[in-house]
């Protein structure tokens, strides 16, 4: 199969659900590094990241504000690598998230961090990389090697790591996720017929709109990174509530619209904002286990969780509309124009 154009995206697509069981298998091994965490008390949270990793890290955050009541953002790693700031970094704990643990701005970030006071910890892929070196503590996850360049298995298994490091934190016994992999490949197997209906319904489309709330935002975000690297088309994401702040003027029935709405709050919240796209015309694919709520042409159905780790499967269905988009549209996934497996930026 990794022969064919695609292969390999296709199969680590398949892979996830046995490494989502094997991750909470061995979801004792976050315990030393969150009682680290818990000791040392931090005030604030940093996560650093780029790429779908950033799109993890804003995950993580709203698990950090949400679970743990801890306020936490997302560093701008330009500040310290173009600008030179460095911070009084006292009390906070910054993490490092990176399926290579090789960007070398995030390295720096790092290091300043660490020299100006921060507990740091890395979450990364390459359990050898400079960037766990460099923090003072690391978490596996242990997605192993990933050949296709749009990341699939490493995305989520980011997301599950960085859930099972949170509840770690917080005290908490991984229940909501104990039955995760069983869940993904329910979620591979329910969503098959509309992934392939999606396909066959989008594959002359040029412009996407990908939406979501609360915790799915991340989920949106990463659906348009996806599809913009391995079909070229013109995606872009917003939550929900920046849609109706102005960018809903430029919806029409020429839009097909991804809408990422799993069952709790985020979810219900984003019930008015496609009321709203819908009456304008837009074709919408609503993708989730709240995917039955809302007005919408086509729906994907996922298993349905918390709402707190509906993210690690929302992700699945919309990395195979990516993968068979672009080989209806005559490309390869697995091999992106333009891209390389690891990006170094400064």
């Amino acid at each position: 199969m990794s022969d064919q154009p695609g292969g390999h995206m296709a199969a680590e697509i398949g892979q996830q659900p046995g490494i989502f069981t094997d991750l909470v298998a061995r979801r004792g091994g976050f315990a030393p590094v969150a009682e680290v965490i818990r000791d040392r008390q931090p005030r604030f949270v940093l996560f650093a990241a780029r790429g779908s990793s950033d799109h993890a890290a804003l995950y993580a955050k709203y698990l950090t504000e949400v679970l743990l009541q801890v306020p936490a953002g997302l560093v701008s790693p330009s500040t310290t690598t173009l600008y030179g700031a460095r911070p009084d970094l006292r009390d906070v704990l910054l993490v490092s998230v990176s399926q290579s643990g090789g960007s070398p701005d995030l390295l720096e970030v790092t290091q300043s961090a660490r020299e100006r006071g921060a507990l740091t910890v890395a979450v990364t892929n390459t359990a050898d990389s400079p960037l766990n070196a460099a923090a003072e503590l690391s978490v596996d996850v242990g997605a192993g090697v990933e050949r296709a360049v749009a990341a699939t298995k490493t995305y989520s298994a980011t997301l599950l790591a960085l859930y099972l490091l949170v509840d770690a934190v917080r005290g908490g016994d991984g229940e909501a996720v104990a039955s995760i992999g069983e869940q993904a490949a329910a979620t591979l197997d329910l969503s098959a017929e509309a992934v392939a209906e999606a396909v066959r319904r989008y594959r002359f489309v040029d412009r996407v709109l990908t939406t979501g709330r609360g915790y799915s935002l991340p989920t949106a975000l990463e659906s348009a990174l996806k599809l913009a690297e391995t079909s070229y088309l013109a995606a872009r994401a917003y939550s929900g509530a920046d849609l109706l702040h102005g960018p809903v003027a430029a919806v029409d029935g020429e839009t097909a619209v991804l809408a990422i709405t799993s069952r709790g709050r985020g979810g219900d919240a984003l019930h008015d904002v496609l009321d709203v796209v819908h009456g304008r015309g837009a074709d919408v694919v609503a993708i989730g286990s709240g995917a039955d709520r809302v007005p919408a042409a086509l729906r994907v159905p996922v298993a349905e969780t918390a709402e707190e780790v509906a993210p690690i499967l929302e992700i699945l269905p919309v990395q195979r509309i990516a993968h068979g988009l672009s080989l209806a549209r005559g490309g390869d996934p697995d091999s992106p124009r333009g891209l390389n497996k690891v990006t170094r930026t400064r």
